[in-house]
C-alpha cells in the first residue's frame, strides 16, 4: 500500500500524464496480445514456406540460433549471467522443446498442411496434464478435465484417422511426427516445472534456444541435409519466412508473452492456445489454399473445446488445493 502512495500524489499534482500513460499501457497490452495471438498463429504457415527450399532441421536450427543469440545479447546487456545448473537444464529443455518438438514440426510441414499441424499441436495442454499426473503418480480428475481429455483425444483421432489419411502421401507419417513433437514439448514443460529452476525467463529461454539450435544443426548435418543444398536455390519466400520466424515468431512474440506473464494471470495469457490454431487454419486457407473441410472444422472445434475444458478443470483443481491449504 505504501509503495503506491507516491505515484498517487504525483498524479494529483500533475494529472495530465496519467491519461497518456494509461493509453500507452492499453496500446502495449493490445499489441502484446495481438502478437501472441496472430504472430504465433501465423508461424505455422511461415514454417511451411521456409521449408519449401531450406532443409527443415537447418531451418529450425538457424531460426533458434539467431533468435537465441539476440536474446542472449539482450540478457548480457541487462547483466544477467547463467549458472551451471541453468546451462545443464537448458540442454535438456532444448532437446525436448526444440530438437524433438520443433524439429519434427519443421520436418513434417514439408507434407502436412500448416492448419492441420496447428490443430495437432493445440492438443499439448492435454498431454501436459496426462504426463504431469503420470510423473506425480497422482490422478485427480473432475468433470471438465475428463470431458476435455475425451474431446481432445477424439479430435486428434479424427484428424489422424480421416484428414491425415486422406490428404496425400506422407501426410499421415508427418502427422504422427507432429504428435510426437507435441508429446516431446509436453515432456519438456513437465520437466521444467519439476526441476524448480529459477532465473530470469529471458535468460532461460536464450539458453534453451541456443542449446536446441546446436543440437538441431548437428543432427541436420549428421542426417546429410547439407547434401544438394545451395543458398542460391533458396527462394525469396523462404528467406522472408525464415526472417519472419526469427524476428517476429521468436523474438517479438516471445518478448510480448513474457511481458504479459509479468502483468496478467497465466490463465488469461494462455488464451493464445485457443486462438493460434484458428489463425493458423485461416491463414493456411487464405494464403496457401489449404482445404478447410467439415472434418477439419469439426476437429478444430473438438480440440479447441477440449483445451478450454482442460484449462478450466486445472484451474478448479488448483483453486481446490489452495482452499485446502488455507
Amino acid at each position: 500500500m505504501t509503495s503506491n502512495q507516491g505515484p498517487i500524489a504525483i498524479e494529483a499534482a500533475s494529472p495530465s500524464p496519467a491519461p497518456s500513460i494509461a493509453r500507452t499501457h492499453r496500446i502495449t497490452v493490445a499489441l502484446s496480445f495481438l502478437s501472441i495471438y496472430f504472430i504465433w498463429g501465423s508461424t505455422y504457415l511461415a514454417i511451411r514456406y521456409a521449408v519449401e527450399t531450406i532443409p527443415p532441421l537447418y531451418t529450425a536450427g538457424f531460426r533458434h540460433l539467431i533468435a537465441g543469440l539476440i536474446l542472449l545479447v539482450w540478457c548480457l546487456a541487462k547483466r544477467l549471467r547463467p549458472t551451471g545448473a541453468q546451462v545443464r537444464a537448458s540442454i535438456i529443455i532444448g532437446t525436448f522443446f526444440f530438437l524433438i518438438g520443433h524439429g519434427t514440426l519443421h520436418w513434417a510441414e514439408q507434407k502436412v498442411p500448416s492448419g492441420l499441424a496447428s490443430l495437432l499441436i493445440a492438443s499439448e495442454p492435454i498431454w501436459v496434464f496426462l504426463l504431469s499426473s503420470f510423473a506425480a503418480r497422482r490422478w485427480r480428475l473432475n468433470a471438465a478435465l475428463f470431458a476435455g481429455i475425451l474431446l481432445g483425444l477424439g479430435g486428434v483421432g479424427l484428424l489422424m484417422g480421416h484428414s491425415a489419411l486422406n490428404s496425400g502421401p506422407g501426410v499421415f507419417v508427418g502427422s504422427l511426427a507432429v504428435v510426437v513433437g507435441a508429446l516431446s514439448w509436453s515432456v519438456g514443460i513437465v520437466y521444467s516445472r519439476r526441476s524448480h529452476l529459477s532465473g530470469h525467463p529471458l535468460l532461460l529461454s536464450a539458453l534453451s534456444l541456443l542449446a536446441g539450435s546446436v543440437q538441431l544443426l548437428l543432427v541436420a548435418t549428421a542426417f546429410g541435409e547439407y547434401r544438394g543444398f545451395s543458398f542460391a536455390a533458396v527462394s525469396i519466400r523462404s528467406w522472408v519466412a525464415l526472417g519472419y520466424l526469427i524476428i517476429f515468431g521468436s523474438v517479438v512474440a516471445f518478448t510480448a508473452y513474457n511481458w504479459l506473464l509479468e502483468h496478467y494471470s497465466p490463465t488469461l495469457v494462455a488464451t493464445h492456445t485457443y486462438v493460434n490454431p484458428i489463425v493458423a487454419v485461416l491463414f493456411g486457407w487464405l494464403f496457401a489454399g489449404e482445404a478447410v473441410t467439415f472434418n477439419v472444422l469439426l476437429s478444430a472445434a473438438l480440440v479447441i473445446g477440449a483445451v478450454m475444458l482442460v484449462d478450466r478443470g486445472m484451474t478448479r483443481l488448483q483453486q481446490g488445493t489452495e482452499s485446502l491449504r488455507i
